[in-house]
């Protein structure tokens, strides 16, 4: 992780983001913190199977933030939240569904019971994580339990202030009251303000916009992006469980998202600087220049279509297929 130059005055945004507004070594500290972060989580992921993170819940978050003004990092930070307590539940759920094996009534009873709470309640559980998200943030934009209330009972959910605030408890105690999740809108601006002082040559509060835009529609577009990469990381249209479970880590790197997100948004912003855009990316982050310019080309071609970076550079596929596949590795 590195970043190139002096220290030099730059100019703020104070409509969207404020970029320019720490020093250098406070950004060295945060870039490094950061990728320590997204190797631990890349570590984590192995092995890890499904994924919550689907178009319809992805954007009824989205929405919902939108409805109650939130801001932006908010609704990331919502569907990062629900999207793991999600999977420990369905990992505590299957534990206790191999029980059923040995006949233990009383488990198997426990196991059936917890399965249809969890659907039941998963509206609930989904706003609690909004609710929670929103309390992360700036504390004068925190839900109400009265407005989240009536926004369930505006959908036929009838429940208790009671019922609200244990359901907020089970997401906290199920994830260990661990909720402050990175979320790739961090790593995003956080490259964004390297590049500032690195002296890109398309503006960090320019990229910022688009870059926000690409970021909903990764989210939005998750299994089908991916799918993409992982079809060109095996160089094969149909990928077997076993590559696929293999690339799960490769989802949960916040990092090689980030780049591609910036590079996809520059090539929009301003295609003759693309190539100095991944070449800065490259040099801060260490991931391969193929790698960066396969994900934005995955990114564009769900979005904008033909004429993306990819065909421009007519990068070897097999240089693709290594690169993805070494993406990940820890970056240092």
């Amino acid at each position: 992780l590195t970043m190139e130059g002096p220290e030099r005055p730059r100019l703020a945004n104070s409509i969207d983001f404020q970029f320019g507004a720490v020093t250098r070594e406070t950004i060295e500290n945060a870039l490094l913190h950061l990728a320590q972060q997204n190797e631990q989580a890349v570590l984590e992921a192995a092995g890890r199977m499904g994924s919550f993170r689907e178009t319809r819940i992805v954007e009824f978050v989205f929405l919902l933030s939108e409805q109650w003004c939130l801001e932006k990092s908010v609704s990331y930070q919502a569907v990062e939240i629900l999207e793991r307590f999600m999977v420990k539940q369905a990992e505590d759920i299957c534990r206790q569904a191999t029980i059923q094996l040995s006949g233990n009534t009383t488990e198997v009873q426990n196991w059936r019971a917890r399965k249809e709470q969890l659907f039941n309640k998963f509206i609930l559980r989904l706003v609690s994580c909004v609710q929670l998200a929103s309390k992360l943030s700036f504390h004068y934009k925190i839900v109400s339990n009265i407005r989240v209330l009536n926004f369930l009972q505006a959908l036929g959910y009838v429940h208790t202030k009671e019922e609200l605030l244990d359901s907020e408890l089970d997401v906290l105690k199920s994830l260990n009251f661990q909720i402050n999740l990175p979320t790739p809108l961090a790593y995003v601006e956080m490259l964004l303000e390297v590049l500032g002082y690195n002296g890109c040559l398309v503006p960090a509060t320019q990229l910022h916009a688009t870059c926000l835009t690409l970021l909903d529609l990764v989210y939005l577009l998750h299994e089908p992006i991916y799918e993409s990469l992982l079809r060109a990381s095996i160089e094969n249209s149909t990928p077997s469980q076993l590559q696929g479970e293999k690339f799960i880590s490769v989802k949960e790197d916040f990092m090689l998202l980030a780049v591609g997100v910036i590079a996809a948004s520059a090539f929009i912003q301003n295609h003759d600087c693309w190539s100095q855009v991944i070449g800065h990316l490259q040099s801060i982050t260490g991931i391969a220049l193929e790698s960066i310019a396969e994900f934005s080309y995955a990114i564009l071609t769900h979005s904008v279509g033909a004429n993306t970076p990819g065909q421009q550079q007519s990068i070897p596929p097999h240089k693709v297929a290594r690169a993805l596949r070494t993406t990940a590795a820890p970056n240092t």
